[in-house]
């Protein structure tokens, strides 16, 4: 059994868009109250509490103190506490290995989320149920999905995580299916070799083509940056162009995800029989970290997407 990730569109309604806002707001604010409880704790000295005893915490403080949590499905400020684990869990253990030698960097402790920096998202477990065009979702009811015909309909479901990005909400599904073992491929060994001015030059003569995502919109982007620093934070008009500019760079990733996942799509051909599908695929080993210390080069690499 093999655990794969499903990511659509969803195309919502203003009531459910205010549902899903509503449910993003509590998994926030139960992440950030569980952060302050273990940090409490562990500056009294006592072991600090797991997401099973937030949660029992939590339930027995939300008529009191957080009435609006009834409003939501429990399973966002429950999956919440427990992301807030899993958090604490890579926090030690990079802490750990950077006392072995093996880490650089920061260890990166748990930080409290702002809704400044982001709507963010929830995930919810349960009953969920896949139709043609739509979705149903614990609390949330029927969602309707930009593209039909994508989402596995007679699989087992594990959990949702709705998110938000530049005013459009996105669904994965966790889904635990059994793969199909494909055949070997027993095609010809295919060479790849890395650019900037071409995203890859194939050995069997193929060029692809960098998107250059960046560079074609850069002066609009640049000109919505200056607009927006021009406005009075904390008023209207800098929202607005907040989502203008939110919407230009989700616009920039998209284009640039798109042309990878068409190039590496391409290369593996996996819907080709087995005699044109490479049996081996070698592409050169770069130092992108060190490349991207060139001022001169590190936009143009960075936007290639190495």
């Amino acid at each position: 059994m093999r655990k794969r990730g499903y990511k659509r569109e969803l195309d919502l309604n203003t009531e459910q868009i205010t549902a899903c806002l509503k449910h993003a707001g509590c998994a926030r604010k139960a992440y950030n109250w569980g952060l302050a409880r273990k940090e409490e704790a562990r500056a009294k000295g006592e072991p600090m509490p797991d997401a099973r005893a937030l949660h029992r915490e939590l339930n027995a403080l939300k008529a009191t103190e957080f009435p609006y949590m009834y409003e939501v499905s429990k399973c966002a400020p429950q999956e919440a506490l427990i992301d807030l684990d899993h958090a604490f869990q890579h926090f030690f253990r990079k802490v750990n290995l950077k006392k072995q030698g093996k880490w650089r960097g920061k260890c990166g402790y748990p930080q409290f989320k702002s809704r400044k920096k982001g709507i963010g998202g929830f995930r919810l477990t349960g009953a969920l149920h896949v139709f043609e065009k739509s979705i149903q979702l614990p609390r949330l009811g029927t969602l309707r999905l930009k593209e039909k015909l994508y989402l596995p309909r007679n699989a087992k479901m594990g959990s949702a995580t709705i998110t938000e990005q530049a005013g459009r909400w996105y669904i994965s599904l966790c889904v635990h299916e059994e793969p199909a073992e494909p055949a070997p491929a027993t095609g010809p060994v295919l060479g790849v070799d890395l650019g900037v001015k071409t995203l890859a030059t194939v050995s069997d003569g193929r060029q692809i083509a960098n998107p250059k995502a960046l560079p074609k919109r850069l002066k609009k982007l640049q000109r919505l940056s200056r607009w927006h620093s021009r406005k009075q934070k904390g008023s209207a008009n800098r929202k607005k162009f907040q989502r203008k500019l939110a919407r230009m760079h989700a616009r920039i990733a998209h284009v640039r995800q798109d042309a990878l996942h068409k190039a590496t799509a391409g290369l593996v051909a996996k819907n080709k029989p087995a005699d044109q599908r490479p049996a081996v695929i070698v592409i050169e080993d770069l130092n992108v970290s060190g490349m991207l210390k060139n001022r001169h080069l590190s936009r143009a690499i960075a936007d290639v997407g190495l």
